[in-house]
């Protein structure tokens, strides 16, 4: 029993905590939805009949885009236990083990979703807190000078938070949002009491009556609902911090139920009042009423933004650990919650984009015109590798995997065709963002294999040079020498430069190599593999999920139940430091081969990332042509 009662409190606080971080996006698109539908430049009508019919569009879009889809399908496709588009590729990936043409396919087409997940990351902070801010133009047109620098100085100060951690914030995260979708649910019931017609809206023939009748410019209308579903593919990539069910239970129970009625009574407003449209959703609100609403949207603006940067932490650390991007300096703000990092270099970098979108588009209205192209690709991209998992991994017949994912691959599709005719408006922002990113990733995992080829081309086997070592009376120290390498069949360059500078070895030399696989976890007991070479050699293979934290000295002591007892206060780590010289020729384009030696050199120290004692770490350098 007491059991019992311990699981339901978690499984509470998971929930709670799940509506402070998942729902953040997709709950404070009211701000903006309705008024950018009824945006005069699209051309809808503003009666009743239309409005029935775009709110209908909106609660059915819900009901397939995110509860079938994300809710009951894709929760169900966890890479043991994690979610998101890393976890999802890497699953998708996995299946296509036998055909390395289509498991190559499916990373790059992985790899350029996550890629668009930066996108995403720019303009929801930008759009989100813009769009509450602009509030106080309704309250009263003085405010409208200062609506861009009062939006500026709010996101300087949520990014320069970001170092302190989300630990003490995150606590709060969850009862503002209950607030907040508690307010969405009671505003939009007053105002369906008043126009009770709009409910007309829960019948789905007024959905395809709305959408056959625009024709053509089905696409352009489609464009401006299509920002009620933003913030979907949150549910997914926070799985592996809250679960399956948790999540499931915020939608059905709360947020669902809370969207649906003020969608509901935005459209009740517009119907009863059309002039409304300046900004329905603020108008929605007694003038009293109207600077702690602005207030309250701005904190849950805040919070929406805040689930999206700390998914641009996290999603840059597998990014890394997968050998998508070089190193960076990975701070962890939490003592408890490994997913709790600072990556200032994302941080920044991410601060400037976000305010040249917003002092670039200048409203939010205009920001509307750049947002959803990046989170529609990315939605069909999950789509699409989630077909592979039902086929490839969950074995079913290709008729079941087609129809579980066929219906969501066409309204997918139909999503990004409608999000692309706003391209020249400012779509092309945050693709051509992706694309930029794709092409630093790409790059960087090219150059790294051409460095090992590199490497193992130009450098002696491993094995005949520590046996011919064993023969040599070299004197040696009695000390223990670990030699991180890339590649654990050459001669590492430190070893050798050891050898030759110093013309000592130590008792014990260990070539360690470190590999991130595509999983999210590995367990401790496989978390080391040993081998011994030759006397006073050992290779040690240290393995990491992309979601580990990486710890050199934590692994280096699991190798005494396997036979090797290494103190580590007698030990010094060998690093080589490799400076790339581009070189014409096979390999990669010019400007590609100086924009990987560019990355190079200013990579995140190898100490820092896999947390060596900076006392204990000589540096070697060479110089390598790729």
């Amino acid at each position: 029993m007491a059991t019992t009662t311990t699981q339901r409190e978690s499984t509470a606080a998971l929930t709670l905590g799940a509506l402070g971080v998942v729902y953040g996006d997709i709950g404070t698109s009211p701000l903006y939805t309705m008024k950018e539908v009824f945006n005069p430049a699209i051309g809808i009508p503003l009666d009743a009949t239309h409005l029935m019919g775009a709110v209908s569009v909106i609660f059915w879009g819900l009901m397939l885009v995110v509860t079938l889809k994300y809710v009951l399908l894709i929760l169900r496709a966890d890479n043991r236990g994690e979610g998101g588009i890393m976890a999802l590729t890497a699953l998708a990936a996995n299946a296509g083990q036998h055909s390395p043409r289509r498991k190559l396919v499916l990373l790059l087409v992985g790899v350029f979703g996550a890629a668009l997940f930066y996108g995403d990351s720019v303009i929801t902070p930008a759009i989100s807190v813009l769009s509450a801010v602009e509030g106080l133009e309704v309250a009263t047109p003085a405010f409208k000078p200062y609506i861009l620098p009062i939006c500026a100085a709010v996101l300087v100060g949520l990014f320069a938070v970001q170092r302190f951690g989300t630990g003490v914030v995150g606590k709060l995260f969850g009862p503002v949002i209950v607030l907040w979708f508690g307010v969405l649910a009671c505003t939009g019931l007053v105002e369906i009491a008043r126009t009770p017609a709009i409910l007309a809206a829960l019948n789905p023939l007024h959905a395809l009556a709305f959408l056959h009748d625009r024709g053509w410019h089905l696409f352009i209308a489609m464009g401006a609902i299509v920002l009620a579903f933003t913030g979907a593919e949150a549910l997914y990539a926070d799985m592996g911090h809250f679960g399956k069910r948790p999540i499931q239970f915020a939608w059905m129970g709360l947020v669902l139920p809370a969207l649906a009625l003020h969608y509901m009574g935005q459209g009740a407003l517009l119907m009863r009042d059309p002039t409304a449209l300046e900004n329905p959703f603020y108008r929605m609100f007694p003038s009293a009423w109207l600077i702690p609403a602005v207030v309250l949207a701005t904190v849950a603006t805040v919070i929406a933004s805040q689930a999206v940067i700390s998914g641009a932490y996290s999603m840059t650390k597998q990014a890394v650990q997968l050998g998508l991007l070089p190193r960076m300096q990975v701070l962890y703000t939490s003592a408890k919650e490994a997913g709790q990092i600072y990556i200032p270099e994302v941080n920044w970098l991410l601060l400037g984009a976000v305010l040249l979108a917003v002092f670039g588009f200048g409203s939010s209205s205009a920001l509307a015109s750049a947002y959803g192209i990046a989170v529609t690709v990315t939605m069909l991209i999950t789509t699409v590798l989630t077909f592979f998992v039902v086929r490839h991994v969950w074995n079913y017949p290709l008729p079941v995997a087609l129809g579980a994912t066929g219906a969501f691959l066409a309204l997918d599709a139909l999503l990004v065709a409608s999000c692309a005719v706003k391209f020249l408006q400012g779509g092309w922002f945050p693709l051509v963002m992706g694309v930029g990113i794709f092409a630093v990733m790409s790059t960087w995992c090219r150059g790294r294999e051409l460095l090992i080829e590199s490497i193992r081309h130009d450098d002696p086997a491993l094995l005949p040079f520590i046996n011919a070592l064993t023969l040599d009376r070299i004197h040696r120290v009695p000390r223990t020498a670990v030699y991180p390498v890339a590649n654990p069949d050459t001669v590492p360059q430190a070893l050798m430069h050891n050898l030759k500078h110093n013309q000592v070895l130590h008792e014990r030399n260990v070539i360690l190599t470190v590999v991130f696989h595509e999983v999210p976890w590995i367990a401790f007991d496989e978390r080391v593999e040993l081998q011994t070479l030759a006397p006073g050699f050992w290779r040690v293979q240290v393995n990491y999920g992309f979601k580990n934290t990486p710890d050199i000295p934590k692994a280096l002591e699991l190798c005494k139940a396997k036979g090797l007892p290494i103190n580590l206060f007698e030990t010094s780590y060998f690093l080589s430091r490799e400076t790339i010289v581009p070189t014409r020729g096979a390999g990669m384009v010019r400007w590609r081969e100086q924009l990987f030696a560019l990355m190079q050199r200013n990579a995140g120290s190898v100490a820092g990332f896999f947390r060596l004692p900076n006392n204990c770490v000589i540096e070697l350098g060479t110089r390598v042509q790729i």
